[in-house]
């Protein structure tokens, strides 16, 4: 089947087409800048190449538009007409409790993802918007949500509930969902595979660190527990987000500083993490250079905190599963910072954790073990490939319609 996976965010909508007979992409790119003057798509050509076309003031649909155009185009595209495209998935981030797998859209499903709005109000809606888009554009064409929040809905309730007053969770659905689910169900599957262990009896914790990040236990090949919570600024230390804080320092701000609820999410979500330690930037890249000069204390101190709180998780979840087959990287972070990899894996020497360095300090962006033969856990890189996953689901529900 050929499958357009579509990646609705706020501005933007990434797209790959993808042959599910071979797994292979046969055309991606994305439509960035959405409700501004200089929009533009941005796609790959077989060659590797890249090219970019300006599309003025856009909305998403007419963003869809210019990547359907695109697909079809006689000089760039890869397909005569739309009817060669078989099925859409979309990235759908939030499902709360409704949903627990992919489905097929329906009218009913719309309505269930409006329903989470509030607890997604940038994401959900350009979601819809995609799928509507799709609906208006290519009629007929079945489509199918894929939720980032689906695979963690094993969690147990001694994982994902908050210690607050229970009727926030029964009138408000206030609890812990946590995200990037399609891209630990991924790599957690992907890593058995490639290791040749069994993912129903296994215990892996699945690293997915990047500008945004969280790691997953992974038990017998369920989500038991997600560092990311209500919303995905609970957890790790990201690049802009603040990641595990003390509530009360929070209302200490709030009154101290008279913030309203807007300004402080704002902190927490845009002005906090890396960049807000650091006071340089929020990409690793830049902050691993300036901590290699030595004068930046602050960017030292913002890797350090970075580095320690992955290990905390990882020790963590460790425990929380009983013990502990595999650790993977993934995500930009995961997949090519091979000193964040060292850093974060130093430490856990104790549960036998033991990094070849050389392997390591060579390894960016492809499958590799990255842990000695000696050592009790296996530490691999696994590059996400979420799209992938998402064609894959939206194959198995449309092949049998």
């Amino acid at each position: 089947m050929k499958i357009l996976v579509l990646n609705c965010g706020s501005s933007s909508v990434k797209y790959k087409l993808i042959d599910t007979t071979t797994d292979t992409t046969m055309a991606e790119g994305g439509v960035e800048k959405i409700g501004l003057p200089d929009g533009f798509l941005k796609f790959k050509r077989p060659d590797g190449s890249k090219e970019i076309v300006e599309l003025g003031h856009i909305d998403h649909k007419q963003g869809v538009e210019a990547i359907l155009r695109n697909l079809t185009d006689p000089k760039e595209g890869c397909i005569k007409d739309f009817d060669e495209i078989d099925a859409v998935g979309h990235r759908v981030v939030h499902g709360a409790e409704k949903f627990s797998k992919s489905v097929l859209i329906t009218d009913e499903v719309i309505d269930k993802v409006k329903e989470c709005y509030d607890l997604a109000p940038l994401h959900n809606p350009a979601n819809i918007t995609g799928i509507e888009a799709i609906t208006a554009l290519m009629p007929g064409v079945p489509q199918v949500g894929v939720f980032d929040t689906a695979f963690h809905q094993t969690m147990p309730a001694k994982s994902y509930m908050y210690a607050l007053p229970y009727k926030y969770y029964t009138e408000d659905g206030v609890r812990r969902y946590g995200f990037h689910g399609t891209s630990h169900r991924y790599v957690s599957g992907r890593a058995a595979e490639f290791l040749g262990i069994d993912l129903r009896n296994s215990k892996i914790v699945t690293c997915h660190i990047g500008n945004g990040g969280s790691i997953t236990a992974v038990l017998n090949g369920m989500s038991v527990d997600t560092s990311m919570g209500l919303t995905p600024t609970e957890g790790l230390m990201m690049g802009t987000r603040v990641g595990d804080v003390d509530p009360g320092a929070l209302t200490f701000l709030m009154t101290k500083h008279n913030l309203s609820a807007t300004q402080l999410q704002n902190i927490i979500n845009k002005d906090s993490g890396v960049a807000g330690v650091s006071g340089l930037s929020n990409d690793m890249r830049e902050i691993e250079a300036a901590v290699k000069e030595g004068t930046d204390k602050r960017a030292k101190l913002a890797l350090d905190m970075y580095e320690q709180r992955i290990t905390k998780y990882i020790g963590a979840y460790a425990a929380e599963m009983g013990g502990l087959d595999v650790i993977v990287f993934t995500g930009g972070v995961g997949e090519n910072q091979t000193g964040v990899r060292e850093n974060v894996c130093a430490p856990l020497a104790f549960m036998g954790v033991e990094i070849d360095k050389e392997i390591n300090d060579r390894t960016r962006g492809t499958e590799t073990v990255i842990s000695t033969p000696e050592s009790k856990v296996t530490v691999v890189v696994i590059p996400t490939d979420e799209e992938l996953m998402i064609a894959r689901d939206t194959e198995e529900i449309v092949k049998n319609l």
